[in-house]
């Protein structure tokens, strides 16, 4: 292909409708108390907020912009005290560095029950506009605001902000190791957040920006950002990806996808893991930054399809992300659990089945996949703990198989198969989605990028390694496994091996001019891995052509149907390839 890539989109947006208008600052909040006086005289409005929003913040802006008002502080009024909190969460934390229970709470668990009584009889008995502010604030209000706005945030920034010192929610954590700050964000808040958030979304009168600085925070009003979610789900979309630094990173990523050349590497890119990015709906210039998950708990079956919503619920279980090893060092020797083990262990309903697409790769590239034949399980153990005290290194290639990696090649990795890509790869991994859930076995000696060791779980890996994935096996199950399924002038489509264990179904296909695909009723997600720049477009005309530069990962929602995928007059690549991932047995031809 050409050598002409910087053309990747880092801030990809979703139109909000037609005649739309984004307020900005102290207008969303002076717009929200007019939706509220509208309906009654002395108004409440509740002002539900994502944990790990500013609370404080927040009611300086409402008290700045509409100073008549009473402003409530929901969670200094009626939260539960802090550690009643740990003592009820504590069972779903465990005493691991990372990994924890996934919990079923609901947010009024977070509350007591006698204040927040209180809270409601104070909001009932007010004699002046009222605005109560907080995570789970719509409970004061008894599910019957005037108006209610949500204060919305993405993962992955109250990650950089914990990273910079934030506590989790009501914890004064905020020196706490950074893993076991997520650690609490992904197996209670997260989960409690997302539950409480969909009994909002069909009666949001506001959405605010909490990723920004809140003085200049975009808002939309509650139907536009319906309006906008149903319509994403009838088109092509990305979402907003984000890169993030490695002790193994490499540099690939930094210059093909015109990342900044002063950072010592990137590692990882998150391109299609709608639980941690974003989406940015946009209107005359001006974006409002929400989660992507608010797509997938709003608009499940639309999006996924009534097959994979069946199976799955409002998740979304295909995960596209970047590896970037080139320049960098090895992946940790690694393996994931099976799908009883992290049911039983974690309370996760399916595990982190995966695979690796080398998108490129220098000479000596190779993949580390499956024990060797003939390795004496005990033997190997006994390595792996002899090298945690970092005077004894493990001999990887002792006791697993490598393989040449060339671009293009496709490894499947089903849970239980140890694996790493070695350096000097530039990885697409196609998996599933529950992607924490990473026994590292070995770690090349190495520490993170916080100067600690890196946490290996040999005593998990030990319970899920298969060890009659051997080198005969993996080269019969996992390895070259590309099958033709169609020929015709100028377009092959291949099935490029993903094992039968995996529930995911990956489709390669090459074209000079254009590929005609179908949904079929399930949410396809393709990357662009050979060519510079081709567009999606409907055969009906359903949705405007929606461009897709190289590398970039893109939905096709299931509600989409049948599309095509073709060259757009500014392509100057001679061929072009995507990868097409989709749930299996969840397409009406399936049926």
């Amino acid at each position: 292909m050409l050598d002409d890539r910087s053309s990747y989109v880092k801030l990809p947006t979703v139109p909000l409708p037609e005649g739309s208008r984004i307020l900005v600052g102290d207008d969303a909040w002076r717009a929200a108390m007019e939706i509220a006086s509208a309906r009654t005289a002395n108004p409440v409005v509740a002002v539900d907020v994502y944990p790990g929003a500013d609370v404080v913040g927040i009611i300086e802006r409402i008290r700045a912009a509409i100073p008549e008002v009473e402003v409530i502080d929901i969670e200094e009024a009626a939260a539960a005290a802090p550690e009643e909190i740990q003592t009820l969460i504590d069972r779903n934390l465990t005493d691991d560095r990372v990994f924890g229970v996934m919990s079923h709470f609901t947010i009024d668990e977070f509350y007591d029950a006698g204040r927040l009584a209180a809270l409601r009889e104070r909001v009932d008995a007010r004699t002046a506009p009222t605005v109560v502010v907080g995570w789970g604030a719509d409970l004061a209000a008894g599910r019957a605001a005037d108006a209610l706005v949500l204060v919305d945030m993405a993962r992955w920034e109250i990650q950089q902000r914990q990273r910079a010192g934030a506590s989790n929610w009501r914890a004064g954590n905020g020196d706490l190791d950074v893993l076991r700050k997520y650690k609490r964000g992904f197996f209670v808040e997260w989960r409690t957040a997302d539950r409480h958030k969909r009994t909002l979304f069909d009666r949001i009168d506001l959405v605010v920006d909490g990723n920004t600085d809140l003085e200049g925070a975009g808002a939309v009003r509650g139907d536009d950002f319906r309006a906008a979610l149903a319509a994403a789900t009838a088109a092509p979309l990305r979402v907003v990806p984000f890169f993030d630094p490695g002790v193994w990173g490499g540099q690939w990523m930094k210059s093909t996808l015109d990342l900044d050349p002063t950072a010592h590497n990137y590692a990882w890119c998150f391109d299609c893991v709608p639980e941690e990015n974003s989406l940015l709906l946009e209107a005359d210039g001006r974006v409002v930054e929400i989660p992507a998950m608010d797509l997938v708990l709003s608009q499940p079956r639309a999006l996924l399809g009534e097959r994979t919503f069946a199976r799955f619920g409002a998740e979304f279980p295909i995960r596209f992300d970047f590896l970037d090893t080139m320049g960098g060092g090895n992946l940790s020797l690694q393996v994931h659990p099976l799908t009883e083990y992290i049911r039983d262990t974690f309370g996760m309903a399916y595990t982190q089945d995966e695979s690796y697409y080398m998108l490129d790769a220098e000479d000596d590239a190779v993949v580390y996949l499956g024990v060797k034949t003939g390795v004496d399980p005990q033997e190997m153990l006994e390595a792996l703990r002899a090298a945690t005290d970092g005077e004894h290194p493990f001999d990887a290639e002792k006791y697993v198989n490598t393989y040449p990696a060339r671009k293009h090649d496709h490894f499947a990795i089903p849970a239980g198969t140890v694996h790493c890509s070695g350096a000097n790869s530039m990885v697409l991994e196609i998996s599933a989605t529950p992607y924490i859930f990473t026994f590292k076995l070995w770690d090349w000696g190495r520490v993170g990028l916080d100067g600690v060791p890196r946490p290996v779980h040999i005593d998990h890996g030990a319970k899920n390694i298969q060890w009659d994935r051997d080198t005969e096996w993996v080269d019969r199950n996992l390895v070259g496994q590309v099958e033709e399924l169609h020929r015709e002038p100028g377009l092959v489509e291949e099935r490029t091996g993903l094992h039968d264990l995996e529930f995911i179904e990956v489709r390669r296909h090459w074209f000079d001019e254009e590929a005609a695909h179908d949904t079929e009723g399930t949410v396809n997600v393709l990357n662009l891995v050979e060519g510079d720049e081709v567009e999606v477009v409907s055969p009906t005309n359903a949705f405007a052509p929606y461009t897709v530069h190289y590398a970039e990962t893109f939905i096709v929602p299931a509600a989409v149907g049948p599309y095509i995928i073709r060259r757009t007059p500014n392509s100057r690549s001679d061929r072009f390839g995507t990868v097409k991932a989709y749930v299996r047995g969840t397409r009406s031809s399936d049926a």
